[in-house]
């Protein structure tokens, strides 16, 4: 199937993906008098009050805003809000497919950080959550921590985060098939930017304490003196053993390599350097870092991809319905290292003993359980936590 020619097919026919529907029938002069002048006037007059009860009379409750500068957008780049504008339409019909939440995609002209926070701070008070989509490192680092600090709804950058959350699912399932611990995995992660520094934050949450992290120039170690802040602080709190080199120097014996970086970096050889049972995830996409074919030739046991062609898909899909759908259940205030580590534990033990093997460590995108057990561990942990306010 050509699937650009039927997007394109899909996109002029219907003028996009997403439209508005109303809850209610406006048939009649009283429905229209209910729903509009005079008697909508009673539901502002009980928010003014109460700004809280936002919450019991409008949609807030369930409505996330899907916020892109388009600067960032996978597999094309810094092409700009309106170009970006087909991706947040389709993470909305995501949101509401597999998760039941009402979602709103809103491409901004802002092409920096101050302005991204400013236009985020501005809609807050229509949405009961905010999706940080497809914004540029080193960016959206700072847009999300400060963000986070100043409102008081969930904000939740899906790139950094869903994928670490998902990655970190997988790989407990694959430690798992081989019989291996976090706490004592060698890992390698190449490609550090926003999606891989959540991935060792994550994974450090999980217990892992041997990690690499590979940039274009060579591993990250104490002083490495990068021009990018985020990396210096990996070099500060990983690589224990502090090697220096390449990623042929790091994949030195591993038993874990993630790639979140480019096509064709890790080889068939390198592979055969690994640990023995090695786990690979590639994820570049659409190529990967080495396709599976290549690594099994190499030795490597545990093959995960972004593709859907292959077994062990990691898509993020998987993820942020349910975690949206569990912090607006009871109304969080965060979204919290507990609730991440939360979700990632939710999807992986879908997966039973029985059915986990090489090639099923992650559940499907379309089974219908993840959305619920992930709504349900993150509504505990943010309980748990102190963040919910129901």
């Amino acid at each position: 199937m050509d699937y650009n020619k039927a997007a394109l097919e899909m996109h002029e026919t219907h003028h996009g993906k997403v439209g508005i529907v109303s809850k209610v029938e406006v048939k009649t002069r009283d429905n229209l008098s209910t729903a509009y002048t005079p008697g909508v006037a009673e539901p502002c007059r009980k928010i003014a009050a109460n700004p809280e009860d936002v919450y019991r009379y409008t949609f807030k409750n369930n409505m996330v805003a899907v916020v892109s500068n388009g600067t960032a957008v996978l597999g094309l780049g810094d092409i700009g809000p309106e170009a970006a504008l087909p991706v947040m339409e389709g993470k909305a019909v995501l949101f509401k497919q597999f998760g039941g939440v009402d979602a709103f995609p809103v491409c901004i002209n802002a092409p920096d950080a101050a302005s991204v926070i400013a236009a985020c701070k501005a809609i807050a008070p229509t949405f009961g959550g905010i999706n940080l989509e497809d914004i540029k490192s080193p960016e959206c680092f700072e847009i999300e921590q400060v963000l986070e600090k100043e409102l008081d709804i969930p904000v939740f950058h899906d790139d950094q985060h869903g994928t670490a959350i998902v990655v970190t699912a997988a790989l407990i399932n694959a430690l798992r098939v081989v019989g291996k611990k976090m706490e004592e995995a060698h890992i390698v992660l190449n490609g550090p930017g926003a999606a891989g520094t959540a991935i060792i934050k994550m994974l450090m949450t999980a217990g892992a304490k041997d990690i690499i992290a590979v940039d274009q120039f060579g591993t990250l170690y104490k002083g490495c003196n990068s021009a990018e802040a985020h990396k210096n602080w990996l070099g500060e709190v990983t690589n224990p053993r502090q090697i220096k080199g390449g990623l042929a120097e790091a994949i030195e014996g591993a038993d874990v390599f993630i790639g979140v970086s480019k096509p064709g970096c890790l080889t068939t050889e390198m592979c055969r350097h690994m640990a023995k049972d090695a786990i690979v995830f590639a994820m570049a996409n659409p190529t990967p870092e080495i396709m599976p074919d290549e690594a099994k030739a190499g030795g490597v046991r545990v093959i995960a991809t972004g593709r859907s062609d292959f077994p062990n898909q990691v898509n993020n899909v998987l993820c942020f319905p349910g975690l949206f759908k569990g912090a607006l259940s009871v109304r969080a205030r965060d979204i919290n290292d507990s609730m991440k580590l939360a979700a990632a534990y939710a999807i992986a033990d879908l997966i039973t003993d029985e059915e986990r093997s090489d090639e099923y460590i992650i559940p499907n995108a379309f089974d219908p359980r993840v959305a619920e057990s992930v709504a349900n561990a993150v509504a505990q942990a943010a309980r748990e936590t102190g963040v919910a306010r129901l």
